[in-house]
């Protein structure tokens, strides 16, 4: 009877490790759920204020929409103007407003278009995709500049050092539309090596794509080099020096991994800044875009358009700072999301 009692006792026993492993999966869903509710409250937030630009923009909205519809300018009799006011309830209260407003996002209903007289939701998905392909593949192309000065130059007290930070600090400083302007005369004027129109086509995105890079480059380099210099002094690069490992090999394999991660910390508010940045790369290469559909509902007023240019961008800058956070974990298991 003892040694049963006994076994009992040690099968209730607690395991540390397991509580220590319950207590941080509790803690991490705990910071997810967290983290989704500061999502929803950020898109909330942009559709707010969007249905409030829309709502104390200057002018009768009606009129706009009939003047933008028939291509004139003018004033619109009460007549006139019923008829659009019941069709879009611009005479309800605001509040009534607010609310089918937002039950329209959230059936995925945008608005339609004062000048195109479109859905908002179609106009975007026909735009969306060039931008996306373009702001991803600058982020790649920025990504793969870092690690490769990065991992040569950084953290060496010889000239590599010094042109690899200097080359990092003169691209971080560059304003977007001088480099695409630059290289728009150099590559497509005068070298005639790429279309002067971006177009669809593989090679006219090369130029768009190194406008937004390369000052984003120099950006995230400046935060990675200053990390690498500091983890190449840490005890386990010494570790891996004495088992015989080269200098290239301890810098790729175990110092950069450690260099990253301040940068990957600010790759979703990258994100955001690409899609800013689309906007001047694809007016100055002509290429087709949200950007260039923005510009333009912009100087049409076309507010819905503009509004859901808006709300789109905050959804995607949302979802990437939610993919950065579980990079985190990817690039180093140990490490729990903030």
């Amino acid at each position: 009877m003892t040694i049963t009692d006994n076994s009992r006792t040690s099968a209730r026993r607690p395991d540390p490790v397991a509580d220590r492993r319950a207590a941080r999966r509790r803690r991490s869903a705990l910071r997810w759920l967290g983290k989704l509710g500061s999502a929803v409250f950020v898109l909330w937030a942009a559709a707010t204020v969007t249905f409030l630009l829309q709502v104390f923009a200057p002018g009768d909205r009606a009129t706009l929409l009939l003047n933008l519809s028939s291509g004139e300018s003018r004033e619109r009799t009460p007549d006139e103007i019923a008829p659009v006011n019941d069709q879009y309830g611009f005479t309800d209260s605001i509040w009534t407003q607010y609310l089918h407003y937002l039950q329209g996002l959230l059936r995925g209903d945008l608005g339609t278009s004062y000048q195109l007289q479109q859905p908002v939701t179609e106009v975007i998905a026909t735009q969306i995709g060039p931008t996306l392909v373009l702001t991803v593949t600058a982020l790649v192309v920025a990504w793969l500049l870092v690690l490769v000065t990065t991992t040569l130059t950084a953290g060496r007290s010889g000239p590599a050092g010094a042109i690899g930070s200097l080359l990092e600090t003169v691209s971080a400083g560059l304003p977007q539309y001088w480099i695409g302007s630059i290289l728009l005369v150099v590559f497509a004027i005068n070298l005639a090596w790429f279309p002067v129109e971006s177009g669809s086509s593989a090679l006219g995105l090369v130029l768009p794509v190194l406008t937004l890079a390369i000052p984003l480059a120099g950006f995230l380099g400046q935060i990675a080099r200053d990390e690498f210099a500091r983890a190449l002094d840490q005890p386990f690069v010494l570790t891996a020096r004495s088992r015989g490992l080269g200098d290239l090999s301890v810098r790729a394999r175990h110092v950069l991994r450690h260099s990253i991660i301040p940068a990957v910390t600010v790759s979703g508010w990258a994100m955001g800044a690409l899609l800013s940045g689309a906007v001047i790369a694809e007016t100055l290469f002509a290429r087709a875009g949200i950007g260039q559909t923005l510009v333009s509902a912009a100087s049409s007023r076309d507010v819905p358009l503009v509004s859901g240019i808006v709300i789109v961008v905050a959804l995607i800058y949302t979802v990437a700072n939610l993919l950065v956070d579980f990079l985190y974990t990817v690039i180093d298991p140990r490490i729990e999301v903030p």
